[in-house]
Protein backbone atom coordinates (compact mmCIF):
# COMPACT_ATOMS: atom_id res chain seq x y z
CA UNK A 1 0.00 0.00 0.00
CA UNK A 2 1.26 3.46 -0.92
CA UNK A 3 -0.06 6.91 -0.07
CA UNK A 4 0.87 9.64 -2.54
CA UNK A 5 0.41 13.20 -1.35
CA UNK A 6 0.36 16.26 -3.56
CA UNK A 7 -0.70 19.90 -3.60
CA UNK A 8 1.82 21.58 -1.35
CA UNK A 9 3.51 24.82 -2.27
CA UNK A 10 4.22 28.39 -1.28
CA UNK A 11 1.51 30.98 -0.69
CA UNK A 12 1.14 34.31 1.03
CA UNK A 13 -0.77 34.68 4.25
CA UNK A 14 -4.50 34.64 3.60
CA UNK A 15 -4.13 32.37 0.61
CA UNK A 16 -5.44 28.86 0.00
CA UNK A 17 -4.08 25.46 -0.94
CA UNK A 18 -5.67 22.07 -1.47
CA UNK A 19 -3.80 18.91 -0.56
CA UNK A 20 -4.66 15.50 -1.96
CA UNK A 21 -3.55 12.03 -0.90
CA UNK A 22 -4.37 8.92 -2.90
CA UNK A 23 -3.95 5.41 -1.54
CA UNK A 24 -3.15 2.55 -3.86
CA UNK A 25 -2.18 -1.10 -3.63
CA UNK A 26 -3.69 -4.15 -1.96
CA UNK A 27 -6.53 -2.33 -0.22
CA UNK A 28 -9.57 -4.08 1.17
CA UNK A 29 -10.91 -1.18 3.21
CA UNK A 30 -9.77 2.20 4.52
CA UNK A 31 -11.14 3.38 7.85
CA UNK A 32 -9.91 6.70 9.28
CA UNK A 33 -7.86 8.98 7.04
CA UNK A 34 -6.14 12.12 8.19
CA UNK A 35 -3.59 14.84 7.84
CA UNK A 36 -0.76 15.61 10.23
CA UNK A 37 1.93 18.25 10.04
CA UNK A 38 5.40 18.81 11.36
CA UNK A 39 6.92 22.28 11.56
CA UNK A 40 10.70 22.78 11.85
CA UNK A 41 11.86 21.93 15.35
CA UNK A 42 8.45 20.71 16.46
CA UNK A 43 6.73 17.37 16.90
CA UNK A 44 4.28 16.02 14.38
CA UNK A 45 0.73 17.07 15.25
CA UNK A 46 -2.74 16.14 14.14
CA UNK A 47 -4.46 18.53 11.75
CA UNK A 48 -7.68 16.72 10.86
CA UNK A 49 -9.15 13.25 10.53
CA UNK A 50 -12.17 11.82 8.74
CA UNK A 51 -13.88 8.50 9.25
CA UNK A 52 -15.12 6.27 6.45
CA UNK A 53 -18.68 7.50 7.01
CA UNK A 54 -17.57 11.14 6.99
CA UNK A 55 -17.37 12.28 10.60
CA UNK A 56 -14.52 14.72 11.09
CA UNK A 57 -12.18 15.97 13.79
CA UNK A 58 -9.99 19.09 13.66
CA UNK A 59 -7.20 20.61 15.66
CA UNK A 60 -8.37 23.80 17.35
CA UNK A 61 -5.78 25.82 15.44
CA UNK A 62 -7.35 25.01 12.06
CA UNK A 63 -11.06 24.91 12.87
CA UNK A 64 -13.03 27.17 10.58
CA UNK A 65 -10.14 27.48 8.12
CA UNK A 66 -9.39 23.91 6.98
CA UNK A 67 -11.81 21.32 5.62
CA UNK A 68 -11.05 17.63 5.30
CA UNK A 69 -12.99 15.43 2.89
CA UNK A 70 -12.62 12.08 1.19
CA UNK A 71 -13.69 10.14 -1.87
CA UNK A 72 -14.02 6.51 -0.84
CA UNK A 73 -14.36 5.32 -4.44
CA UNK A 74 -10.97 6.85 -5.21
CA UNK A 75 -9.32 6.02 -1.85
CA UNK A 76 -8.39 9.69 -1.65
CA UNK A 77 -8.42 12.24 1.16
CA UNK A 78 -8.31 16.01 0.66
CA UNK A 79 -7.45 18.98 2.82
CA UNK A 80 -8.76 22.37 1.73
CA UNK A 81 -6.76 25.02 3.54
CA UNK A 82 -8.07 28.59 3.54
CA UNK A 83 -6.93 31.75 5.32
CA UNK A 84 -3.46 30.31 5.65
CA UNK A 85 -1.16 31.78 8.27
CA UNK A 86 2.65 31.67 8.58
CA UNK A 87 2.13 29.35 11.56
CA UNK A 88 0.69 26.77 9.15
CA UNK A 89 4.11 26.34 7.52
CA UNK A 90 5.06 22.68 7.85
CA UNK A 91 5.46 19.38 6.07
CA UNK A 92 2.01 17.84 5.82
CA UNK A 93 1.64 14.07 5.99
CA UNK A 94 -1.39 12.01 5.13
CA UNK A 95 -2.29 8.93 7.10
CA UNK A 96 -4.72 6.08 6.55
CA UNK A 97 -5.83 3.05 8.53
CA UNK A 98 -5.85 0.39 5.85
CA UNK A 99 -7.06 -3.19 5.93
CA UNK A 100 -5.03 -4.95 3.27
CA UNK A 101 -6.21 -7.82 1.12
CA UNK A 102 -3.23 -9.81 2.35
CA UNK A 103 -4.24 -11.52 5.60
CA UNK A 104 -6.86 -8.77 6.14
CA UNK A 105 -4.73 -7.01 8.70
CA UNK A 106 -5.27 -3.33 9.56
CA UNK A 107 -2.39 -0.95 10.06
CA UNK A 108 -1.52 2.69 9.60
CA UNK A 109 0.21 3.90 6.47
CA UNK A 110 1.86 7.29 5.90
CA UNK A 111 2.39 9.38 2.82
CA UNK A 112 5.74 10.93 1.97
CA UNK A 113 4.89 14.46 3.08
CA UNK A 114 4.31 17.63 1.14
CA UNK A 115 5.72 21.02 2.12
CA UNK A 116 3.45 23.99 2.72
CA UNK A 117 5.12 27.37 3.14
CA UNK A 118 3.11 30.44 4.10
CA UNK A 119 4.84 33.81 3.95
CA UNK A 120 3.71 36.93 5.77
Amino acid sequence: VQLQASGGGSVQAGGSLRLSCAASGSIFRIDDMGWYRQAPGKQRELVATIAWAGSTNYADSVKGRFTISRDNAKNTVYLQMNSLEPEDTAVYYCNAAVTTTRFFLTRAFWGQGTLVTVSS
